[in-house]
């Protein structure tokens, strides 16, 4: 396996999606769907096969590319879209003209409801596709159930419902049908009913859970249970479907989909062509800024450059915001439903197409990715220089008790524990945790200015405004403040703070800065914590040795020596007390713990 292949293996997302294998002369070869994508692939080269042509298909890939849906039903879908399409070699499944269930609303008067795998353009609704024929047989049985409807593929048109062409069949008289050919029943009430049934395939039924709950309750009033029974199995069955797909939609037909993210340094911009209501094509790449551009900028350079690429002819485009590029193609910026979330779909691509960058960029060249990192840090907490060297602080006591404070360091982002400190809370009596923070600021900083080492870029406090306003106490005594960056920053909603500015700072939940401020602050609590569990611990079993009548100091550090710890102490034999520190004191000793014991002599 060639470098570049390891490398892409090694980014690949843990979301599913679908991947295309390449060989040499850049032909799809292979598509395949995953739950998870990367250890689908990695499962390829990882594994010794036994089918002959596997081997074969794994010896000829060369490039790998993904596409990253919501959902393992999605990614079901989209591969067959591409197997119809490319026709890749070693697809020998799906070559065939098997399609997908839908679920056709009639464009007629009295429209009728029925399954179909092909998609018509007369102006008839289509929902779905579905991956199950069961699931559509189980929801035309509930909408049987609920709902008269017509199964007869008459022409209702007035005219002829008037000139009475038509008699009422089998069905009206089982009450499935309420006889719409021989006009007794209107036709506002069939479209209300219709209606209805667009929300209950939607998944949207709240609005006839009244009445199917009405007609439950009605069944049970007249001791049928069983009709009762049978209408709530089907609707517990039909909630585990999924009612529409945003892979395959025919109501969205030969558009181009365009999205872009971005950070300091770089826009990741994704493709999505769609056609006939299928995604057919996919392609997200990297664009370097020179300039700081704006995303309306490099999203319309992207447009241009693709559209004549892939020599796209589609009259209208998908965006998430307005962009201007000429009159002649009609640019939709979508709001919600179905539209919308193929945008989002796009975008997600882009996503994680930047975090794939980011892997790879890590592994190949992890100065890069140092110095985005920084750049980004800088940016976020407006600092003036990047923060290549940063320290925090965090203060540990209970009640008081064996008060404690921690240092850690960060350089280029990446902690350097050798640099980590502890420090005991010497002028400070009581829980005074401004104090401790005040204390421990200004021993760290003034031992640095002494011994002529580097000072940090950024300081972080972990606290609010409190702690945050004694340590800048500690910088201005030191003549450091405005020297040194200092921000707090506060467990509840992760609110940074700045010196003097009563208003926080609130990063994005998901951005790297807050990631790696989390991170130190909570290593900064990790390390001191430890130190202060452990300098209670010790002060807990000294404490039990020196409740011992007569028994010294020095004693007590013979005996943790030797047994390590006071409950060993308390469960030793007099004679192994007697070898360690002599007859006289290990009667005090054994005494005390036995009191009811006479001593051995």
């Amino acid at each position: 396996m060639s470098a570049s292949l390891e490398l892409q293996i090694q980014t690949l997302p843990n979301a599913p999606g679908v991947y295309q294998y390449f060989d040499k002369e850049d032909k799809i070869i292979y598509v395949g769907k995953a739950k998870n994508l990367k250890k689908r692939v990695s499962s390829y080269f990882t594994k010794t096969h036994d089918s002959g042509k596997t081997r074969v298909l794994v010896k000829n890939i060369v490039r790998i590319k993904h596409i990253v849906v919501n959902t393992e039903t999605d990614a079901l879908l989209l591969e067959n879209n591409l197997i119809k399409k490319y026709k890749p070699r070693y697809n020998v499944l799906l070559k065939d003209d098997k399609t997908y269930p839908w679920l056709c609303i009639k464009k007629e008067r009295f429209p009728r409801i029925f399954l179909t795998r092909r998609v018509i353009k007369d102006g008839s609704e289509y929902y779905g596709p579905y991956t199950s024929v069961r699931t559509v047989r189980v929801l035309l049985e509930v909408i049987k159930d609920v709902y008269a409807l017509r199964t007869c593929n008459y022409d209702l048109s007035p005219q002829k419902i008037s000139e009475g062409k038509y008699k009422v069949c089998l069905e009206y008289h089982l009450k499935n049908c309420k006889g719409a050919c021989e006009a007794l029943e209107t036709e506002s009430h069939y479209n209300e009913s219709i209606k209805e049934i667009r929300n209950i395939i939607k998944g949207n039924f709240k609005e006839s859970v009244d009445r199917l709950t009405k007609l439950m309750h009605d069944f049970a009033a007249k001791m049928e249970f069983e009709k009762a029974q049978k209408i709530k199995e089907k609707l517990d069955r039909l909630s585990s479907y999924q009612a529409k797909s945003t892979i395959v939609n025919p109501a969205i037909s030969n558009v181009d989909v365009f999205s872009i993210i971005s950070d300091e340094t770089h826009g990741y911009a994704n493709f999505l062509k769609i056609s006939n209501g299928s995604i057919i094509q996919s392609h997200t790449t990297e664009i370097k800024k020179k300039l700081d551009e704006t995303d309306q900028e490099l999203l319309e350079l992207f447009i241009v450059e693709i559209r004549q690429r892939f020599h796209s002819q589609s009259p209208e485009i998908y965006v998430p915001f307005k962009v201007a590029i000429g009159e002649n193609i009609k640019v939709t910026i979508p709001k919600l439903g179905d539209k919308k979330r193929i945008v989002e779909l796009s975008e997600r691509n882009a996503k994680y197409y930047r975090q794939e960058q980011f892997k790879q960029i890590k592994i190949v060249d992890p100065d890069r990715h140092v110095k985005r990192l920084m750049a980004q840090m800088k940016k976020d907490l407006r600092l003036h220089e990047e923060p290549r060297h940063i320290e925090c602080f965090d203060n540990s006591n209970i009640q008081g008790t064996n008060p404690v404070a921690a240092c850690v360091v960060f350089r280029d982002g990446k902690p350097s524990k050798k640099e980590y400190r502890h420090y005991n809370i010497k002028t400070v009596v009581g829980p005074d945790d401004f104090a401790s923070m005040e204390e421990v600021v200004y021993r760290r900083y003034k031992r640095l200015l002494a011994e002529g080492e580097s000072l940090p870029q950024l300081i972080i406090i972990d606290g609010g405004k409190g702690q945050l306003s004694s340590a800048v106490k500690s910088l201005e005594i030191l003549g450091l403040r405005g020297k040194i960056a200092i921000i707090g920053i506060a467990k509840r909603l992760e609110e940074i703070y700045y010196p003097d500015d009563p208003i926080p700072l609130y990063l994005d939940k998901k951005s790297e800065t807050l990631k790696i401020t989390q991170f130190l602050r909570n290593e900064a609590h990790r390390f001191g914590i430890t130190f202060h569990r452990n300098k209670r611990s010790k002060s807990a079993i000294q404490s039990e040795l020196e409740q011992i009548p007569n028994v010294g100091k020095q004693t007590i550090t013979t005996l943790l020596r030797k047994f390590k710890s006071a409950k060993r102490v308390k469960e030793a034999s007099f004679n192994d007390l007697k070898e360690v520190i002599g007859n006289a004191r290990a009667i005090k000793v054994h005494q005390f713990y036995h009191p009811k014991k006479e001593n051995e002599n």
